[in-house]
């Protein structure tokens, strides 16, 4: 019985009806958006005139002057037009993106036009990137294959973040050298497309020439404002930066006793080192201090001095102009810019000439050992230590290879064995 039940529903299966396929209905989008840009030489309001009335202009602009400065808009800016069908089309909406993060959203009310903010969103993650390098950490960073899910970009930023932090210990462009080690894990918040908002390297290592250097991010309030310490907890900053100048550039004349000046054709003391940069390159400050010269010096052209603590000075020069609101008297900070790259004074091309003094006497700045900064605080050290543990494993994510730590060892047992032999 349950056997002819079962066929029974099985015939009827086969007796549905086939109602064929319904065509495909088109429906009308809700709105229709007009993508507009803004070009050089034109302004926000010029593009708002083609779409609105006088007045609908001027309550538009008002409601945007509740989030941002129309006339801040820079060229490229995007402008996008939401309209609404009918006969005649209606203006519903206007987005303009201010930035990466930032669009203002006009919408029309019954009372005229309202705006808001809207951020873009981003979520957070951690990168982590090692290489043992052939021709210069720059290639093998912002070209190596294993950053593969970094905007191109994004990569070039990911370096020079991590020249910011080694910049007090090493010079990644001068001593950097074929066979050299990185590895590092990178913080990062990232938008919808891919590219990076902010971030910081969490922890990094780089071998050079069998050498290790660390750096280990503290913030023990985790607000933003923390800094980086090696393995020991010293600090890793130092009273003076090694370069005036960010990474990409290069060292065309070092310091020495005995030089020919390829202007004067003859032999003379070049008591500082020129680093090359193409006209406009920003100088910053290479320590906190005073400023005690601005102006023209005769052959250095265009010079800053600044005064530093413990006798030390620095000089700038061959500057084609100064930054604004420099002036003999002024405090600066390291990493502040006071000028720009040029050809000012007695110079054959485009170039920075910076000196270090210290109680009136040239010092080479690329070879002098620099003051370093604050240790962890004592009373931060429990903290210290557990985000120290958490950070190193990060980097052990990424081994060393084999070859390279037996250099490192070999190194530090040759050192270790000529103190003991000193003792």
């Amino acid at each position: 019985m349950v056997l002819l039940l079962v066929a029974g529903m099985l015939s009827a299966c086969d007796d549905v009806p086939d109602v064929g396929v319904v065509e495909a209905l088109y429906a009308d989008p809700a709105e229709r958006v007009e993508m507009h840009r803004l070009a050089a030489g034109r302004t926000f309001g010029g593009i708002l005139s083609a779409a609105l009335s006088g007045n609908e202009q001027a309550s538009l602009l008002l409601a945007f002057r509740e989030q941002a400065d129309p006339r801040s808009m820079r060229p490229g800016a995007e402008i996008a037009f939401r309209w609404v069908g009918g006969s005649p089309e209606r203006l519903r909406g206007v987005d303009v993106s201010l930035n990466s993060d930032e669009t203002v959203r006009l919408t029309r009310g019954d009372f005229g036009w309202r705006s808001s903010l809207i951020r873009t969103p981003v979520w957070v993650d951690t990168i982590y990137a090692s290489g043992t390098i052939e021709n210069s950490l720059w290639a093998s960073v912002v070209a190596g294959g294993n950053l593969d899910q970094v905007p191109y970009a994004d990569r070039s930023k990911l370096l020079l973040q991590l020249d910011k932090v080694f910049q007090w210990q090493i010079d990644l462009v001068r001593q950097i050298r074929p066979g050299d080690f990185y590895r590092f894990a990178f913080e990062r918040s990232v938008r919808p497309d891919g590219t990076m908002r902010t971030g910081h390297v969490l922890s990094a290592e780089l071998i050079n020439r069998a050498r290790p250097y660390y750096a280990v991010w503290f913030d023990p309030n985790d607000d933003g404002v923390g800094t980086y310490y090696d393995l020991e907890g010293r600090s890793v900053r130092r009273a003076f930066l090694r370069s005036p100048i960010e990474l990409r550039h290069r060292i065309s004349s070092g310091f020495t006793r005995s030089r020919f000046h390829p202007v004067l054709q003859r032999w003379r003391a070049h008591q500082g080192v020129d680093f090359a940069a193409t006209t406009g390159t920003p100088v910053q400050a290479t320590g906190s201090g005073r400023i005690v010269k601005r102006g023209a010096n005769g052959s250095y052209g265009n010079m800053v001095e600044i005064q530093h603590a413990n006798g030390f000075t620095t000089r700038y020069a061959h500057l084609s102009r100064f930054a604004s609101g420099l002036s003999v008297g002024r405090s600066v900070e390291q990493g502040d810019v006071i000028g720009y790259v040029g050809r000012t004074g007695l110079v054959t091309g485009p170039h920075l000439h910076y000196e270090m003094h210290i109680h009136g006497q040239p010092k080479d700045p690329m070879s002098i050992e620099l003051p370093a900064g604050d240790p962890v605080p004592g009373d931060q050290r429990t903290l210290w230590d557990a985000r120290l543990a958490e950070r190193v494993v990060l980097l052990e994510r990424m081994p060393v290879p084999w070859e390279i730590e037996l250099a490192v060892k070999t190194r530090a047992e040759s050192l270790a064995s000529s103190r003991g032999g000193q003792e």
